[in-house]
């Protein structure tokens, strides 16, 4: 007969050196807690719950810029208005969701808990190309639910310590990998915003500036595209902005994002369509 204490124990695969991914652990000893393991009805099921839209991320000098609109919408209707689609992977990189909001966000939640057994495991960090293919893995594995109208596909930006600059990575819903260069938009006003990065965007953009381009895109991707939400001036819901250089990543603070939004939507008060990219 067990004693309370002895019952209580862990498990001994929760003692034992094993895997250093989390993801991997838990398929073996918990495989209905994964997002992409749990059953759903037969059918699209994208209608019967909440996407997030447009995230944004662009490269600097010093690092990288990631942002995301602030909507999620349930087919026709606006479901939240102040959803945060950005988040802080690690101290180096962040994931920005686009897709099925709740699994999106459960993913990220995984995400930050795999990078994190990682490092307890292997005593160091993975390296940005590493990080980017769990990542990949994860969104691999959600591909039956992704079949059925459930698809998350993130954005994934950091600042890379070895090759001494900011990168960024996109995904399709199988989980394959692509690295983009400069910029970079996931999402229904991605076309828009990208279109928009397409004439803003410089290689000599200072911090302040490239989060300005990126405000600018989300305004322009709102513009036309009715599951994008703007900047919203009664509410004062602004874009979620994470920068991350060399010192670490950091969100910005939403006074200084609202001062920027408020200069942004003055300069489309006098014009609509925004700045004029220079022609030299």
């Amino acid at each position: 007969m067990t004693t309370s204490a002895e019952g209580a124990r862990l498990a001994a695969a929760y003692l034992t050196p094993g895997t250093s991914s989390f993801a991997d652990f838990l398929g073996e000893q918990a495989p209905d807690l994964l997002p992409g393991r749990r059953a759903v009805p037969q059918g699209n099921a994208g209608d019967l719950a909440p996407h997030a839209t447009t995230i944004v991320a662009a490269t600097f000098g010093g690092g990288v810029v990631m942002a995301g609109d602030r909507r999620a919408t349930m087919g026709n209707i606006i479901a939240q208005r102040d959803i945060e689609k950005v988040f802080p992977a690690d101290e180096y990189s962040c994931v920005g969701i686009a897709g099925t909001a709740g699994l999106a966000v459960e993913m990220v939640r995984l995400f930050q808990t795999e990078l994190e057994h990682y490092e307890k495991i292997e005593g160091t960090t993975l390296s940005m190309d590493g990080k980017a293919n769990r990542l990949a893995a994860l969104i691999r594995g959600n591909l039956g639910l992704a079949m059925q109208g459930l698809a998350v596909v993130p954005l994934f930006a950091g600042f890379d310590r070895r090759a001494g600059q900011g990168r960024i990575f996109s995904y399709d819903v199988t989980g394959g990998r692509y690295e983009e260069t400069a910029f970079h938009a996931v999402g229904s006003g991605s076309l828009f915003a990208r279109g928009s990065l397409k004439k803003l965007y410089r290689d000599d953009l200072s911090s302040d500036e490239c989060v300005t381009a990126v405000i600018q895109a989300l305004y322009d991707a709102a513009d036309d595209d009715s599951a994008t939400g703007g900047p919203d001036l009664t509410r004062r819901i602004f874009p979620v902005v994470q920068v991350i250089t060399a010192d670490g990543g950091n969100r910005m603070p939403e006074d200084e994002v609202a001062a920027i939004a408020d200069r942004v939507i003055g300069g489309r008060m006098s014009r609509p369509d925004g700045p004029i990219a220079p022609l030299s």
